[in-house]
């Protein structure tokens, strides 16, 4: 789930302040080190050399040896039993022990070392250093929380204007929240162009949808009207006993062409529905959709040596919408009856499924690949049909979850199987 735009403020000031603390943490504890090495030494330098200084006045002076700092004096090749098991082994320079830092310097006869207690060490570098750390921290605090702030105050608009919209109806927006008199008063130029643009775009869909809601509606109406009278006036002329063959053929062509105008207009009058409004959903037998469609198929076999037959396995009911299976199932049937022209076309009602197999021309793996293409046409020397067939059926079959597959072999036939999602459609 993707974060809103306060969350990624909050997230991207706590990071800036995060990393902003680990880079001085690291500066301070690297200037600690520095720090500590450097006043530990010049201090026993300087120590030294004021103990040189006097010794040279006093050559009976003693080495320094105070609360802190810790000095011995050793005449060279005298014993060094006076000395510390852990300075006996060391050569002149600075040394490093794990409690102490050590000089060690020769002059003349005497050998001095000068011993300081890393303890005291630490707390001088921490008290040189953790105050401009912690004045550092703070400021980068006090900062990014104002920035923050800032940035909530300046993006506050546009999260109003993000909550605004989200209300909206994709079907009516209700646009009038984005009126210029009831923006916020901090709405800067920006969020008012941006309101403004919104508000035409949802006044722009709100007419849309409107029109395409009247349109479905007259488009329904007036398209079915004229095609039901030509398909009336055909079969009344189809009854006449006394027309000639010539004329009953004709009239048999303008009735194919009047059910693939009628299977057209259902098909784009359902594509054109919005996402979220179906047709109207009822119970019903798949038997007896495809019976009906396979009735609507059987003349445009006429003089062909082809056997239409329909096996019935299982006898499945769905709650849904009939005209989308009826669609679906007649231009796949109407495209096996077109190119097929010996054999048969066997229709296979299962339980889940309607198979419908053909021993028609068949499809090249090239063919087949773009079956479902609109205006594609596999077999360029038959002219017969629109190449949208099964375009329409896919974009069925997508739109209501009852996916078709094609499977086919050039020259032995086509299978078309439309499977039915049950779990939808209880």
């Amino acid at each position: 789930m993707s974060q809103g735009l306060p969350r990624r403020l909050r997230f991207a000031f706590l990071m800036q302040v995060m990393m902003a603390s680990l880079v001085i943490v690291a500066g301070a504890y690297a200037a600690i080190q520095v720090t500590k090495q450097q006043i530990a030494s010049g201090l026993l330098r300087e120590e030294a050399a004021y103990f040189w200084a006097q010794r040279a006045a006093e050559p009976t002076r003693l080495a320094p040896d105070g609360a802190i700092l810790h000095g011995y004096a050793v005449p060279i090749g005298a014993s060094a039993a006076a000395l510390p098991e852990a300075l006996r082994s060391l050569g002149p320079g600075l040394h490093n022990l794990p409690d102490s830092l050590v000089l060690v310097e020769r002059h003349d006869d005497v050998q001095l070392y000068l011993t300081y207690p890393r303890s005291r060490i630490d707390e001088i570098a921490m008290r040189l250093v953790a105050s401009p750390v912690l004045l550092s921290l703070l400021a980068v605090v006090l900062s990014s929380w104002l920035t923050y702030r800032i940035a909530k105050r300046m993006t506050a608009p546009l999260q109003w204007l993000a909550q605004e919209v989200r209300r909206w109806d994709p079907r009516d927006p209700d646009t009038s929240a984005l009126a210029p008199d009831k923006l916020p008063v901090d709405a800067g130029i920006e969020t008012r162009q941006l309101a403004g643009a919104l508000q035409r775009m949802g006044e722009r869909m709100r007419l849309f949808v409107h029109r395409e809601r009247d349109f479905t509606r007259d488009a329904s109406h007036e398209l079915r009207t004229p095609l039901t009278v030509i398909r009336v006036a055909t079969d009344l002329m189809q009854s006449d006993p006394d027309l000639p063959e010539r004329v009953h053929r004709s009239l048999a062509r303008t009735q194919r062409a009047v059910r693939d105008m009628e299977a057209v207009v259902d098909a784009f009058l359902l594509l054109a529905r919005e996402g979220e409004i179906e047709p109207q959903r009822e119970d019903f037998l798949v038997a007896d959709v495809v019976d009906e469609e396979v009735e609507k198929a059987r003349p445009m076999l006429a003089g062909k040596q082809v056997e239409l037959v329909v096996e019935t396995r299982a006898s499945p009911r769905l709650h849904a919408s009939p005209r989308v299976l009826g669609v679906m199932v007649g231009n796949l049937l109407a495209n096996a009856c077109v190119f097929t022209t010996r054999g048969s076309i066997d229709i296979t009602i299962a339980s889940d499924r309607v198979v419908i197999r053909d021993t028609g021309i068949g499809m090249s793996p090239e063919t087949l690949q773009r079956a479902f293409d609109p205006f594609f046409r596999g077999d360029q020397a038959n002219p017969a049909g629109r190449g949208m067939g099964l375009s329409i059926v896919r974009q069925l079959g997508d739109r209501f979850h009852w996916p078709v597959n094609l499977e086919s072999t050039s020259g032995a036939g086509t299978t078309a199987t439309i499977r039915f999602n049950t779990a939808l459609d209880d």
